[in-house]
Parts: C-alpha cells; sequence; structure tokens
C-alpha cells in the first residue's frame, strides 16, 4: 500500500480530468518536517503545482511512495547504487504509477473520465514517469494508461532498459530540463528523445539555458536565479497548454 494526497478545487467539475504526481529522490515532505509527514508537510513543489492543476479544474494526486517503505525523507544526492530495490525507477515505481491511475479511475469525480489521467514527475519521478510511458506493457495502453507524460529534469539512463529495443512512449511524452542541471544529465536526455523520435515516439525535450535542477522549486534559493525563474514560469504555461490541447472533452 502506498499513499497519497488530493488536490482539488472546491468548484470543480462534478468530473474532472486528473493528473498523478511522482515526487523525486528525496520523497514528497519538505526538509523541514522533522518527523510529520502528512499533507501539511508536503514539499513547496508538490504543494504548488498541486494547486495550480486544481485551480486549473484537474483532480492532482501526489503520490508518497516512499513513505511507506520507510524511506520518508527520500534520499541524499550520490546514493543511487546504494538504494534498495523497491524504490527502483524502472522496476517497481511506474507500478506505483498505475496503482495511482486505477484508483482515480474509481472516484466518482474522475470515473466519467477514464482515459484522461495524466502522469507528471520530477526528477526520480520523472525517470519514473518516462519508464511507465514507455511502449512496453501488455494490454492495449493507449486505451488503458495515461493519455500523456510529463518528466521534467529525468535521469535518462533508465537503468539501461532501453539500450537494445530502444525506448519509445505509447502516448505523448514532453520532457523539461536545465542546461545547468548538475543531478541529471541534460545530454542523456537529448539522446533519448532522439532516439526515441527516430522509432516514431511523439516526446519532444525542452531545454532552458542556465537553469539548474529543481528549477521549478517555489524557495527563494532556486527563484534567485532569474534561469529558474524563467524556467519554472516557461514550464507551468507549457505544461498547462499541452494539457489542455491533449485532455479535451471526449
Amino acid at each position: 500500500m502506498i499513499k497519497g494526497y488530493i488536490f482539488k478545487a472546491d468548484n470543480s467539475p462534478a468530473q474532472s480530468p486528473a493528473v498523478v504526481m511522482m515526487h523525486g529522490r528525496v520523497g514528497a515532505y519538505s526538509s523541514l518536517a522533522k518527523g510529520k509527514y502528512d499533507a501539511a508537510t508536503l514539499a513547496s513543489r508538490h504543494r504548488a503545482w498541486g494547486g495550480l492543476l486544481a485551480r486549473r479544474g484537474y483532480v492532482a494526486l501526489m503520490v508518497d511512495d516512499f513513505g511507506p517503505l520507510g524511506y520518508p525523507t527520500g534520499f541524499r544526492a550520490g546514493t543511487y547504487k546504494d538504494r534498495p530495490a523497491e524504490v527502483n525507477e524502472v522496476d517497481y515505481r511506474p507500478l506505483h504509477a498505475y496503482g495511482a491511475l486505477r484508483y482515480l479511475q474509481q472516484r466518482a469525480d474522475v470515473a466519467g473520465t477514464r482515459t484522461r489521467v495524466v502522469l507528471l514527475g520530477w526528477s526520480n519521478g520523472a525517470s519514473a514517469t518516462l519508464a511507465a510511458m514507455a511502449d512496453d506493457k501488455p494490454g492495449d495502453m493507449r486505451k488503458i494508461g495515461f493519455r500523456v507524460g510529463i518528466a521534467l529534469y529525468p535521469g535518462c539512463g533508465l537503468k539501461r532498459h532501453f539500450d537494445k529495443q530502444g525506448y519509445r512512449p505509447y502516448a505523448p511524452v514532453r520532457v523539461f530540463i536545465g542546461t545547468a542541471d548538475e543531478e541529471v544529465s541534460p545530454a542523456s536526455c537529448e539522446k533519448l528523445v532522439a532516439r526515441s523520435r527516430d522509432k516514431g515516439g511523439d516526446i519532444t525535450l525542452t531545454s532552458f539555458k542556465g537553469a539548474t535542477h529543481g528549477y521549478d522549486t517555489p524557495t527563494e534559493s532556486r527563484q534567485s536565479v532569474a534561469a529558474n525563474a524563467a524556467a519554472k514560469a516557461a514550464t507551468e504555461s507549457d505544461v498547462l497548454a499541452f494539457l489542455a490541447k491533449n485532455l479535451k472533452d471526449e
């Protein structure tokens, strides 16, 4: 069992499209949580995006799949090789994303929009988003999967899972990253996207010059960097436009 938090506006429609949100390596919560892990201590980035999506008429579900596994504070940078298998972003976290999808599809306020659910992830959660959107699943994922995927500054190595067969998403995917990212490789993402497009994948990469990892985090330390502030505004605008285009009423 994993945990999740729903963002929904008081005046939202009876049935709304929905977004599953997947956190990065540091987990769902603020570094100031101090042992209290609940809706009040969600990280500012997650609260900001959840609120933004709710105001635009979406039901947003912030997934915490590290906390229930015993890692509510996530993992430090540089510990990638030492992390337990159950938080693997290629083999396990996509399963959590699909569990969240099935949960949303059972809600009365989403039930009439079964095929209008989006997957959005940051960093390690963005890598999980890419893996979850890969066209290597059983069944017709265009009918039972996510409508689109959005990956913000993912690690694009994906444990070399797609090196042989190549990577292609079953639905449109948009990737956003800063050229000054200090944690993941923009060049790796450029290669993944280029190879995927060669295979016919509907995937694009938007790069922001000078933006760092976590550029959309609404803290003074991140937003005092002009490139981050510009990238944050552009990403929010692009994502909302992308969703509006792809989640029209059927």
